[in-house]
């Protein structure tokens, strides 16, 4: 190797190796140990890839090693795990290991030898110091390099921050498994701890001391306070009526249900929900109120006769605003009435004669009414957003409506059709009013969608959104629906950390905008922050309480977690939302499935579905093949699969074609040649979808598990490793998790048991959707049955 005469830094990846207790034993006893040490490093398979390929320098320490590999940051890792477990074997020699990737420079030594030296290989020096034997300490750096792909995610367990030498202190992470690595916290972090808890101690025994004396005379006060208040409460039982359900609801909350339409032409209920809408809009800018949002209150139908109380009651709020729409001609009349929900008396109304060019002004006054009459502040930026008119062309805001309805209706499973009928109406708004901003930002957060959830994958849809946004910023950058748009746009990017500076913005502008929370739950959870994600959403809910969408995403939520038995208490209330939506009358039954295999009440409920209504059989046709095929009823899984629609099923973010589900059917039938035909045929439905986007994470995993079962194994681990690389678990906790489920697949079938095992252990330790049912009845993993490490990963999501 040369060596520049300019000293040049380059990075480096450093694993630093030190045996414990070597200055203590024997010169013999040192002898064997180091050449134990040298045979063992030298025998790995990383050490020797490395160094055959010119990117590994070796460094003796005297007592252990520094190796430095160039270009790949996995390989320490890799090559201490294969150390650490030849070790395990080697009882008489305790390894520590430290690593860091940093600058290390090339040099010339004392025997005219190219050599490494630099701060890079220093800090893997210190890193290592910090431990104990059996430890494989990195620092946070080297830890976040390799967060970057999911396999690595287990085993890294952040220690906090150790002091090094001269008073430096470097943030540190333990990396072990089941078989490597040590679990224990190292011995200087407990020193660590056990000195702050002795200062603790010693504060609160001091802080007892001064507060003897002054505890004496507080817990006279208690006594005397004690006895005032029950004294006060027998005087005033009689009077007393508790309000400890009514007590969570803020005062200052409100819900606007939808307005009759008394117009002749019924056309005009678009008028109707428009005025509804932009009231609903203007008041969510008050931070002061809480304001029930659109798909909450729209489920109860205008005029005729509502139970107030129960309404209010079921949307958390202590006022309601009911009111009616009526158009003459070119006249308008509105008029609104604001009800106290626990009285039901009226509060104000109000009645408003105008023309239709009128109708945001009006809009607005009723808004602000509200805010006065129910004592709420409004800030001089809050009294502008609600005088603010979005519009002048009333044809252009009826097609803006009719966009928000279809959207609001629309489905993962049929929502294309809705959303690009959306866009042409949006497109049409904003041909007749280039200023509509909110009309550009509904754009913005479709044409995502449709890109998100792989409806159109592509760089052409991307850059339609793009260019709404960019309209949108022009127009009113500031604006509070922007910065949401943009927050949204950047989300289905993948750039969490932009998106949650937009939505901090958003949030501050539209404090009772569901969405902002809901898209902050669904960031948190694709980073896999899942205590975070359950606040954000429940959030979420409390301002759209009755938004049957976020109930679902609560219950993806705690399946992915596991948890069970809570999945229970958000199915009652999804229940009570949509009675009859099939999907929540049969998720009870998937519970009973994934925790405990039983299939027996999915088998009853979808049975009772499809004797109802004979279109269930396509609607479930996915859950009635698997079912068929976790129970090994093959006539059945056949029988269901007529009935599946020809473009196939979708599973979450995967569209499988129907040629996939034939595949699986004739492969757990053990038909050799009917599982060949079908998957060939699957083969070719994915790779027309991959056309012009041919690194879209989702179909290249379903391509790799279809080229396994065809026998194309080199091209199927690269396609499913590529696929993963693209979408890591650590970018997207759900979707990345499913991906590397997948590759786990793709491994099985490809006879590769060690590293479908070892995916399916990363699997099993954080939240995703390998459960118990699902390990012990899908024929998919029969491959894997009777190896001992399956089954204990089977054993430990058992029920208990």
């Amino acid at each position: 190797m040369e060596v520049k005469s300019d000293t040049e830094l380059e990075i480096a990846h450093v694993l630093f190796i030190d045996t414990v207790g070597y200055s203590k034993l024997l010169l013999t006893e040192q002898r064997r140990v180091l050449e134990t040490l040298n045979t063992i490093v030298r025998g790995t398979r990383n050490f020797r890839v490395a160094e055959s390929a010119g990117k590994l320098v070796c460094l003796p320490t005297g007592d252990g090693m520094a190796l430095v590999f160039a270009d790949d940051a996995a390989a320490p890792v890799r090559c201490a795990m294969e150390i650490s477990r030849a070790a395990r074997e080697n009882p008489g020699l305790p390894l520590r290991m430290g690593i860091h990737s940093g600058p290390v420079s090339r040099v010339v030594d004392v025997n005219q030898r190219v050599n490494i030296a630099g701060a890079g290989i220093n800090t893997a020096q210190r890193v290592m110091d910090c431990a104990d034997a059996g430890h494989i300490l990195l620092t946070k750096r080297a830890g976040n390099d390799l967060a970057e792909s999911g396999q690595w995610v287990p085993f890294l367990h952040d220690l906090g921050e150790c002091e090094v030498k001269h008073g430096v202190t470097l943030g540190l992470v333990n990396f072990f498994g089941d078989d490597v690595g040590n679990p224990e916290l190292p011995s200087r972090f407990k020193k660590a701890r056990d000195e702050q808890a002795a200062q603790v101690a010693t504060r609160r025994t001091v802080l007892r001391r001064r507060l003897l004396l002054g505890g004496i005379l507080l817990l006279a006060l208690i006594a005397l306070s004690l006895a005032t208040y029950v004294t006060f409460q027998r005087k005033h039982a009689g009077g007393f009526s508790g309000k400890s359900a009514a007590a969570a609801i803020p005062d200052k909350s409100i819900a606007v249900l939808p307005f009759a339409n008394l117009s002749d032409d019924k056309q005009n209920a678009y008028l109707a929900d428009g005025i509804v809408d932009e009231i609903l809009t203007d008041l969510a800018r008050v931070a002061d109120l809480k304001v029930i949002s659109r798909t909450s209150v729209m489920q109860y139908s205008a005029g005729g006769q509502l139970n107030l109380h129960n309404i209010a009651a079921e949307l958390g709020v202590a006022h309601m605003l009911v009111g009616s729409v009526q158009r003459f001609g070119p006249q308008l009349r509105v008029s609104a009435q604001l009800i106290d929900a626990a009285t039901g008396a009226q509060i104000w109304a109000q009645r408003y004669d105008r023309g239709l060019a009128d109708i945001f002004a009006v809009e607005s006054e009723l808004a602000e009414a509200i805010v006065a009459q129910l004592r709420s502040k409004l800030s001089p930026e809050e009294k502008a957003a609600i005088a603010y008119q979005p519009t002048s062309d009333l044809a252009a805001f009826e097609l803006y409506t009719q966009a928000r309805d279809l959207l609001a209706t629309s489905t993962v499973t049929q929502g294309e059709e809705k959303r690009l009928q959306a866009v042409h109406l949006l497109e049409q708004a904003t041909a007749r009013d280039p200023a509509f901003l909110r009309a550009y930002c509904i754009l913005v957060r479709v044409h995502s969608e449709l890109y998100l959830l792989g409806m159109d994958h592509t760089s052409g849809r991307l850059r339609m959104a793009e260019a709404a946004l960019q309209t949108a910023m022009r127009l009113q950058p500031d604006a509070g629906e922007t910065h949401l748009a943009y927050a949204f746009l950047l989300y289905c990017q993948l750039d969490y950390d932009r998106a949650r500076r937009e939505l901090t913005s958003a949030q501050r502008a539209l404090p009772n905008e569901p969405l902002v929370f809901e898209l902050a739950g669904y960031m948190d959870r694709r980073q896999g922050r899942w205590q975070d994600s359950e606040r954000n959403l429940r959030h979420a809910l409390e301002l759209d309480p009755r938004n049957f969408y976020f109930l679902q995403q609560m219950l993806e939520s705690y399946e992915e977690e596991r948890r069970f038995d809570e999945m229970r208490v958000i199915i009652e209330r999804a229940l009570a939302v949509a009675p009859n939506d099939p999907g929540a009358r049969a998720n009870g039954a998937f519970v009973d499935l994934f925790a405990r295999a039983d299939t027996k009440p999915l088998r009853a409920i979808l049975s009772a579905m499809v004797q109802e209504d004979s279109k269930m059989t396509q609607a479930f046709a996915v859950e009635l093949i698997k079912l068929a095929l976790y129970e090994r009823d093959f006539s059945a899984a056949e029988r269901a699969l007529a009935g599946m629609e020809e473009t196939g099923g979708l599973e979450a973010a995967f569209a499988f074609p129907r040629a996939w589900y034939a595949g699986l059917i004739a492969l757990a039938k053990g038909d050799a040649a009917g599982a060949q035909t079908a998957f060939a045929t699957a083969r070719a439905d994915v790779a027309r979808v991959l056309v012009g986007q041919s690194e879209f994470p989702q179909p290249l995993s379903i391509l790799a598990m279809i080229d396994a079962a065809l026998g194309n194994k080199e091209q199927a681990v690269a396609q499913g490793r590529r696929a993963s690389e693209l979408l890591p678990v650590t970018q997207d906790a759900v979707t990345g998790a499913r991906i590397l489920e997948h590759l786990a697949i793709t491994y099985a079938w490809c006879g590769d048991k060690d590293h479908a095992l070892e995916a399916l252990s990363i699997l099993s330790s954080f939240p995703s959707d390998v459960n118990y049912g699902m390990l012990r009845l899908d024929p998919i993993w029969d491959s894997l049955r009777g190896d001992p490490r399956f089954e204990k990963i089977m054993a430990s999501l058992a029920p208990h």
